[in-house]
């Protein structure tokens, strides 16, 4: 199995970014899907996810009304659009698959069941 992520770059507070996900040998289909992010010297956090159905998505507050996730599963693709870009937002962005049964009801508990890729770095200057 193997999970690429795609789409990050250097933009302006207030710029817009669409990242990516495809994965080899893993039917997305299968999973709920979600994004984390990571800053050196901190914990990697849950950003966003997605339930099995696509019916239901959550995100962290610091993120809300900004950023969109969706899926493609004829794709196999994750996506998610940002929008209004802050530096806070600057990290290296992640996704994996969690359990179907994740991402109902809540972005907390998420059970990853898929290595992490590379990551796509975002950088958001001020």
């Amino acid at each position: 199995v193997q999970v690429m992520e795609s789409g990050g770059g250097l933009v302006q507070a207030g710029g817009s970014l669409r990242l990516s996900c495809t994965a080899s040998g893993l039917p997305f289909d299968d999973y709920a899907l979600a994004w984390f992010r990571q800053v050196p010297g901190k914990e990697r956090e849950a950003v966003s996810c997605i339930s099995f159905t696509g019916r239901n998505t959550h995100y962290v507050d610091s993120v809300k009304g900004r950023f969109t996730i969706s899926r493609d599963n004829g794709k196999n693709t994750l996506y998610l659009q940002m929008i209004n870009l802050k530096p806070e937002d600057t990290a290296m962005y992640y996704c994996a698959a969690v359990t179907r049964s994740d991402c109902k009801t809540t972005i907390q508990g998420l059970h990853k069941m898929s290595p992490w890729g590379q990551g796509t770095q975002v950088t958001v200057s001020s």
